[in-house]
């Protein structure tokens, strides 16, 4: 069966179902106390899924304390906006993401900002590395081309951005306001472990950081040094780097400087979910809209892309 032609993209009840079995996969518990001794309510009086909890009496559904809580709009099509978005390699623009599902521009890119919310890492993540094991750093400037700005709209700006690959691993895009050496250590030391061997380029700003790591090596690409051997290079996070500007220039063409870190959120999550199929993401996407709340007002409806 396509993907696309799924239950739960086209039936509210199916969508409903589903979530519950991603969200509650123990059972129903209550939101707002945590207690599992709840009562689903039924009959033409309730609207369907909703639950009373038995102990703090709070009626509630599965979307209650989500990024989904309190919207209009129909499940299904939230569901398939975070499909969407998790199978599009290179990401999908507002304006295509509002065709497909039938949906006014400025829903569309509120719901997307939503989806890249669930996709961002919401607890402290483990340290990147470890003993025997290479993290890759380099920097890049990304934003959308001149070309592609609107007559008369301002040309936009390039926005410094971070990334650490650990080779064979995962990847975490920062964005930061500048590439400075106190910029880069907080992040470095903070998210890649000390035994790690670490690997840059020639910048100045990676070479007293380097020495707090078991190991640092470098390639000079000032002299078009790329690969020295077949273990000194930043060809992983290269990789990763080509990615994130065919999506940034080619698909979205301008991020504003207030939402990168949710763009990078997104590209982040589909590499590091690079080895399973797109409904598999789906899920782990579906699962990341607990405990986050992202209101209209905080996303800042004027901002583009």
């Amino acid at each position: 069966m396509n993907n696309l032609s799924n239950p739960i993209f086209h039936d509210e009840s199916k969508a409903r179902q589903w979530l519950e079995a991603q969200i509650w996969p123990d059972g129903a518990h209550c939101p707002h106390c945590g207690s599992v001794t709840v009562t689903p309510l039924q009959g033409k009086a309730h609207r369907p899924g909703l639950h009373q909890c038995n102990d703090c009496r709070q009626q509630f559904t599965v979307t209650v304390g989500t990024l989904f809580e309190r919207s209009k709009i129909p499940l299904t099509k939230w569901l398939m906006a975070v499909y969407l978005l998790c199978a599009s390699k290179k990401g999908m623009s507002t304006a295509q993401m509002g065709r497909m599902l039938a949906l006014p521009y400025k829903t569309a890119w509120f719901m997307m900002h939503r989806v890249r919310e669930a996709m961002r890492e919401g607890s402290l993540p483990d340290a990147l590395g470890g003993q025997n094991k290479v993290v890759e750093a380099d920097e890049t400037l990304v934003g959308g081309k001149a070309k592609n700005a609107k007559r008369g709209a301002p040309i936009p700006t390039k926005e410094p951005v971070v990334s650490l690959v650990e080779r064979g691993g995962k990847v975490r895009s920062f964005h930061v306001p500048s590439v400075s050496r106190n910029n880069l250590r907080p992040i470095l030391v903070s998210q890649v472990d000390r035994k790690s061997y670490l690997m840059t380029d020639e910048a100045g700003v990676y070479k007293r950081v380097g020495k707090e790591f078991a190991g640092h090596g470098s390639v000079n690409h000032s002299i078009d040094q790329y690969v020295r051997g077949t273990f000194w290079h930043t060809n992983t996070v290269e990789g990763y780097f080509s990615i994130l500007k065919r999506g940034i220039t080619g698909i979205y063409q301008h991020v504003s400087q207030q939402h990168l870190k949710r763009y990078l959120g997104e590209f982040d999550f589909r590499y590091n979910t690079r080895d399973i199929d797109d409904m598999e993401r789906t899920v782990l996407a579906a699962k990341g809209i607990v405990g986050k709340r992202l209101t209209y007002r905080r996303t800042d409806a004027t901002a583009n892309a």
